[in-house]
């Protein structure tokens, strides 16, 4: 996945770095051109090994975790003959728009993280574009207040902009607490959103956190904040 630079990310990116009275927000959004180079299509040949795989091939993504859980008509059952409930289904993706989801957090995050092993079910199908953008106000609102509302406009109007958010589907990355790059004691929420534009092959990735800076803990982001705490003190 190759990065492509936008001077209005990288401002609204340093605008998204943001402390208040008790947590650190940090923010990023980056776009990335889903034309696959030569280390790339490498990886999507060995994504692809195994035997009968297809690019095509569809695999079950996670009810979307939006709004606490599953939004209405996300997810229905199925019915055996006999009228028992075989269990639900959701969204579906192709194993190539899967794999550019895992190539994308593989750039946005390396070299400290590895992506390559992620499976479908971290990984869920939006339900609308409302949806995620009331969820992405609400949680910068509420930790960020002013700050974020005075930059609000121009964040969503550069994303759209730069994806064309209502040609776009809008995954997220939901993985278990193990695999997650803010599953860190300390982390007050995070979110990782992927724009897709499927006719510019583009992926436009919204990733942002927030931490408890007082938690004592041996975390790198709480130590990071401590440090720089340390250094504003005068003696």
């Amino acid at each position: 996945m190759k990065l492509l630079e936008s001077t209005r990310f990288e401002a609204i990116n340093s605008a998204l770095s943001i402390k208040t009275g008790d947590s650190k927000i940090f923010g990023r959004i980056e776009s990335y051109s889903c034309k696959m180079a030569g280390n790339d299509k490498q990886l999507y040949k060995r994504f692809n090994s195994e035997q009968g795989v297809t690019p095509h091939d569809l695999q079950a993504l996670s009810p979307p975790q939006t709004a606490l859980g599953v939004s209405p008509g996300r997810c229905q059952y199925s019915q055996s003959v006999s009228g028992d409930e075989d269990g639900p289904l959701c969204d579906t993706i192709s194993r190539k728009t899967l794999f550019y989801l895992i190539a994308t957090l593989n750039a946005a995050f390396h070299p400290d993280y590895d992506f390559s092993d992620a499976k479908s079910h971290e990984f869920s199908k939006e339900p609308s574009l409302q949806w995620v953008m009331n969820t992405v106000d609400s949680n910068l609102s509420a930790t960020a207040g002013e700050q974020y509302r005075a930059m609000r406009a121009q964040l969503w109007a550069a994303v759209d902009d730069e994806i064309s958010m209502n040609d776009c589907d809008i995954y997220s990355y939901n993985p278990d607490l193990a695999s997650d790059p803010f599953g860190e004691d300390g982390c007050l929420w995070s979110f990782n959103y992927f724009f897709y534009n499927k006719k510019m092959k583009r992926i436009v990735f919204f990733t942002c956190r927030a931490i408890n800076p007082f938690y004592p803990l041996e975390s790198g982001f709480s130590s990071d904040f401590a440090m720089d705490e340390d250094e504003d003190e005068t003696y």
